[in-house]
């Protein structure tokens, strides 16, 4: 397969997706007004609620069999690596750059999760389906490259709204905290004596990956771990886990 040849195969998929983007901007734009503030929160809504959880679940349901869940065993562990290692390269990130406070827990989620998403199922059946596709027979292409989508879809979404969500919302109202703390000069006058309790409501689990390693007491690595744990116990919004998308996959 000559390369000209083979670049139009992997491109073709992805420009149809622009091209629907496109005309998504094209229709929220002010002056077309077809999508207005008010009709986005809606379609929002209707997409978390309703279609999204539908085309995960129905994924599902539609290409895994016993024999392909044990075929891809390995899918789980594999998705997991890949957020720990976003989330490694996203905290050498914000260190390099320093982008403001009310970004970090944004970079670090985005870096977390990648491009993993719903676009393996617009992708794949266009590249199989498509002449001259470097992946074989169309219907068996289409067949494993269809659950493989589907399973990483329904293992993201979990990791997503488990690990990435509460990264970022955390992250939100530690910088929320901060600004409410600047803005009330009787908290700051006193803020130099505070209790343990109140230490554990200023420091949060952001802080297992952001924290200032200047500033701390030289404490064992193991002990400063399971601490950064307990905040996370304390901090972590369980609730989150059973979104939508979530309970579509289960």
């Amino acid at each position: 397969m000559g390369f000209l040849q083979l670049f139009y195969v992997a491109s073709l998929p992805v420009i149809k997706v622009l091209l629907v983007t496109a005309i998504g901007l094209f229709l929220a734009l002010d002056h077309i007004n077809i999508l207005g503030e008010d009709a986005r929160k809606k379609v929002n809504h209707i997409v978390f609620y309703v279609f999204n959880p539908s085309l995960v679940g129905g994924s599902l349901a539609s290409t895994l069999t016993l024999e392909s869940v044990t075929l891809m065993w390995f899918m789980p562990i594999n998705i997991l690596s890949t957020f720990i290692l976003g989330s490694a390269l996203g905290w050498i990130l914000i260190k390099i750059t320093r982008p403001p406070k009310h970004m970090e827990g944004l970079v670090l989620g985005c870096c977390s999760a990648g491009n993993l998403g719903n676009l393996l199922i617009v992708i794949i059946p266009a590249i199989c389906k498509e002449k001259g596709s470097p992946f074989g027979e169309p219907g068996a292409c289409h067949q494993y490259g269809m659950a493989y989508s589907s399973l990483s879809m329904a293992i993201g979404a979990i990791f997503l709204w488990s690990y990435v969500y509460n990264i970022m919302r955390i992250s939100a109202s530690k910088v929320q905290k901060e600004v409410n703390t600047s803005n009330d000069p009787s908290k700051l006058k006193g803020s130099g004596d505070i209790s343990e309790s109140q230490q554990y409501d200023i420091d949060d689990a952001y802080t297992i990956l952001l924290s200032n390693t200047e500033s701390e007491e030289k404490v064992p690595f193991l002990d400063k771990v399971k601490k950064h744990l307990r905040k996370i116990s304390h901090k972590f919004n369980f609730t989150s886990i059973f979104a939508p998308s979530t309970i579509g996959a289960v």
